[in-house]
């Protein structure tokens, strides 16, 4: 069977014209998706569980049914009296929206992976707002490309050739002539080579390069001395320059500006730079978002809670302080008592003094394979992975919802089913 038009489940991307052939159940050929794309794809069934484990008493595991483990979930949570319901961003909207409500019935807290990574992007978004715009208008209009603190060479294979430096759009016939692209980062990345303009900065050194930038650009250059965090006042006047003359500019970040030093306090001095920028011209700020549907917890938190990730409902309203109700900060103060993971694999990320913590508390991983977070759990689910065996809806990078198709049938629950039986659990228990 050949499938055209089919989403890669891999990042914020959301490529949504891959073709997939079959073979029975299992991928043979991927075609239009980059290298990251095609190995998660072809290697769908490898390393999976074939269902439930759980501990056995001695250390070990032992297989257990669906029914037990959903039962085991919801007896773990429904005993907690501060339970984390952690993770959210590779699985589908429909989840996520059963997850805001269980975590409400229980009075717990629910955070996504975006607290560990563009967490301040939406700190600055909410202070000083969001110029932003879909990837098509890129396509279609930009002629200057900023990407400042992230690799999309290698961490987003597609997006220069779908939206940026090799696309082709509308208004521009030629996109790698016409195009000029800016890159910021600490060193010199496979980005960084093909780009017009490297700037080099030193690390630490963002939110001063934004604020020379800031200067020169309002016509208070003569304020700006000979470097700035490594950068010369000539280079930071030539990108001054290029930004002001372009005819529609787009502004990329990754995690490389929200986690330096600085934190949101480096979004919003982009945001304001964007700003100062459309005085001149059209400049748009997009935050370049890793997992695939990243955005889409944000997205769903806010539309049901008001906040977009780490929300607190044990005041019995929704709470929201990024800090004190972020999953790290939690788990590092040892506030919570039991932790349900969908999606996510906090094993390979979090610090060690959260993960001590994590093990040693009733922990449950609803995820289709053995991770790093499985050691640390009394409990793993198996399930089906979006965009491939189950269908669910994703928000790209640039807030646009996008169907996922399922392809292939390899008799496995969808993280919807499994999250919905274990909130019916809790449910009959709560609400009888």
């Amino acid at each position: 069977m050949i499938y055209t038009d089919m989403v890669c489940p891999f990042c914020g991307c959301l490529c949504d014209d891959v073709v997939i052939e079959t073979e029975g159940d299992r991928v043979v050929r991927v075609d239009n998706a980059c290298t990251l794309g095609t190995h998660k794809l072809m290697t769908t069934r490898k390393d999976r569980l074939k269902g439930p484990i759980m501990r056995d008493g001695a250390g070990g595991w032992r297989d257990a049914s669906y029914e037990e483990a959903i039962e085991y979930a919801a007896g773990v949570l429904l005993d907690a009296d501060r339970p984390l319901l952690y993770g959210w961003s590779s699985t589908q909207g429909e989840a996520q929206g059963l997850g805001v409500s269980m975590a409400e019935l229980l009075g717990g807290v629910i955070d996504s992976t975006t607290s560990v990574c563009h967490g301040p992007s939406i700190l600055a978004i909410q202070e000083v707002g969001h110029p932003g715009c879909t990837l098509g208008q890129v396509k279609n209009r930009a002629d200057v490309i900023v990407y400042w603190g992230c690799n999309p060479t290698e961490a987003h294979p597609r997006h220069m050739s779908r939206y940026t430096t090799y696309a082709d759009g509308f208004f521009l016939q030629n996109s790698f002539r016409e195009r000029k692209l800016i890159v910021v980062d600490i060193r010199k990345t496979e980005t960084a080579s093909i780009a017009d303009e490297f700037v080099q900065i030193k690390p630490g050194g963002d939110y001063a390069v934004f604020s020379a930038l800031r200067a020169i650009v309002r016509g208070r250059g003569a304020v700006v001395p000979p470097t700035v965090a490594g950068v010369t006042k000539e280079q930071l006047e030539k990108i001054a320059e290029i930004c002001k003359s372009a005819k529609f500019g787009a502004f990329f970040f990754g995690v490389g500006l929200t986690m330096a030093p600085g934190r949101y306090k480096n979004v919003r001095n982009a945001i304001e730079l964007v700003d100062e920028l459309n005085r001149h011209t059209k400049w748009t700020l997009t935050p370049l978002r890793g997992h695939y549907n990243v955005y889409g917890s944000n997205e769903v938190f806010t539309w049901m809670t008001g906040y977009p990730y780490a929300v607190d409902f044990s005041r019995q309203i929704a709470f929201y302080n990024p800090g004190e109700t972020t999953s790290v900060d939690i788990l590092a103060r040892k506030e919570c008592d039991a932790c349900l993971i969908v999606a996510s694999d906090p094993g390979a990320h979090f610090p060690r003094k959260c993960l001590e913590h994590l093990a040693s508390i009733p922990t449950v991983l609803i995820d289709p394979a053995q991770t790093v977070t499985t050691p640390l759990c009394r409990c793993q689910i198996p399930t089906a992975v979006t965009g491939i065996d189950a269908s669910g809806t994703a928000y790209r990078m640039d807030g646009v919802p996008i169907h996922m198709k399922a392809f292939l049938d390899l008799g496995y629950p969808t993280d919807t089913e499994i999250v919905g039986r274990i909130f019916e659990k809790v449910k009959e228990v709560r609400h009888p």
